[in-house]
């Protein structure tokens, strides 16, 4: 028999798997390092809640030492470093507070793509006050380049671009459309509903009296309004406790904008600020 043939036939040693085609979730406790073998791009969806499922998440239940040579963490360091030997529970653990690993071409596929989607939610979402218009893409990936805008790859897009808008609105004129809302209630929560409205800056666009059928019967109000996106919660838990659960809030409109984009654009930069003129 061929050395060839004799080494194709030697197993791995006991105590080592080797996994395939991974991410890899790091973890390092009392000087020794544990890892977790996931499948790819599953993590960051489990840590925003998206995926539920840990089985679609973990590829085994395995604690490795050293995943990418296949080495299980012993169970003496596994008690000494989480308090338990329960590898599902320790894979839970890392999951959740593990560092990522991923490599460089990885890394930067990872960051270019979350920009370009915080760029899509900034311009779905925002407009410029002056016109009520989005900006177009290249001028807000321009200014989130300005502002040192520094992608989280465990955080989503939208959550990153939404917490970047202050400190652009620090540069230039930009605030988040308003969403339009449709509240039907009874005639007699028609002017509870209307002073709520008031409370909150909403814009009433109109306000009419319907004849409803059926176990809703009777006259409601339908009012339909403007209002910052952050107010939703307030409408909902109104239309939820002050109406005795009579009521319906709908939103008919995610974001309240004119067609087209902005033709405005702005000199910003350096020391912040700056003025600006339409093209």
């Amino acid at each position: 028999m061929s050395g060839r043939a004799m080494k194709s036939q030697l197993a791995l040693p006991t105590g080592i798997k080797k996994l395939t085609n991974i991410a890899v979730v790091r973890l390092k406790k009392h000087g020794v390092r544990f890892e977790i073998a996931c499948y790819k791009n599953t993590v960051v969806a489990w840590r925003d809640k998206h995926e539920k499922d840990v089985d679609n998440v973990l590829q085994t239940t395995r604690v490795y030492n050293n995943v990418s040579k296949g080495v299980f963490a012993k169970e003496d360091d596994l008690l000494k470093a989480f308090g338990t030997t329960d590898e599902a529970a320790v894979c839970a653990l890392i999951l959740e507070t593990g560092e990522l690993q991923v490599s460089d071409k990885e890394r930067k596929h990872t960051f270019d793509n979350i920009l370009r989607d915080a760029v899509t939610v900034l311009v779905d979402k925002c407009v410029n006050p002056e016109t009520n218009r989005p900006y177009p893409p290249g001028m807000i990936e321009r200014a989130l380049k300005d502002i040192h805008f520094s992608v989280d790859p465990l955080k989503s897009a939208k959550q990153q671009a939404l917490a970047a808008l202050p400190k652009l609105q620090k540069v230039f004129p930009i605030q988040r459309a308003a969403m339009r809302f449709k509240f039907t209630v009874p005639a007699l929560h028609a002017a509870a509903t209307l002073e709520m409205l008031q409370g909150v800056n909403a814009t009433v666009e109109s306000n009419v009296e319907i004849e409803e059928s059926g176990a809703e019967s009777g006259v409601s109000n339908e009012v339909v309004c403007t209002s910052d996106p952050s107010v939703y919660r307030t409408c909902d838990k109104f239309i939820r406790e002050q109406t005795g659960g009579l009521g319906r809030l709908e939103v008919v409109t995610m974001a309240v904008m004119e067609g087209g984009t902005s033709a405005a654009t702005f000199e910003y930069g350096g020391g912040g600020g700056g003025g600006g003129g339409r093209a």
